[in-house]
């Protein structure tokens, strides 16, 4: 169904670009909160996409799956948010924030999770995309390389310096192998 849905939006269909947005909406939602550890920020995010999808589409030649195709777009919108965030200095503050108005979480495994996600958003980018593509997205190594463009060997190398990184950072083994 997204096939035919992708190529009348790429006619220039309006009715069909709209069923595709409201169709990978939460996708796109999902992995901007994932990639942004915030709701605010992943709302925005994900309107982004909306607008960048609308634009974009017509660019679309269907030399990967839509889905795909929609991970970049996302996980660039994510990175050009996180870029423009750091540069105005927003980012710590507002996440600081809105963790100090959370209650503190029941279980502490919760907030161990959160701190560990936390890290993990603090990471290179390279060494972040791909540790929340293989674990939080639950992507292979290899669908990973074709979101991100680059070979199965870099995400496996991204995924260990990563755990690497964090071990230091978190002071204990903070990935399972």
């Amino acid at each position: 169904m997204d096939a035919e849905l992708v190529e009348k939006a790429v006619g220039g269909d309006r009715q069909a670009f709209g069923q595709l947005v409201e169709r990978h909406y939460d996708f796109v939602h999902a992995v901007a909160w994932r990639w942004s550890g915030n709701a605010s920020d992943a709302e925005d995010i994900a309107q982004d996409v909306c607008l960048r999808l609308g634009a974009a589409i017509r660019g679309f030649r269907g030399t990967s799956r839509f889905r795909t195709w929609l991970y970049t777009l996302t996980l660039n919108a994510a990175r050009d948010h996180r870029r423009r965030q750091a540069r105005d200095g927003r980012r710590m503050q507002a996440y600081a924030s809105e963790q100090a108005t959370i209650a503190p979480p029941d279980d502490p495994d919760d907030e161990q999770r959160e701190a560990l996600w936390a890290s993990v958003r603090e990471l290179p980018e390279k060494q972040c995309d791909a540790v929340l593509l293989v674990y939080a997205e639950g992507l292979s190594h290899a669908a990973a390389a074709d979101v991100l463009g680059c070979s199965e060997a870099t995400i496996s190398w991204h995924v260990h310096e990563a755990r690497k990184r964090l071990k230091t950072l978190l002071g204990k083994e903070a990935v399972r192998s």
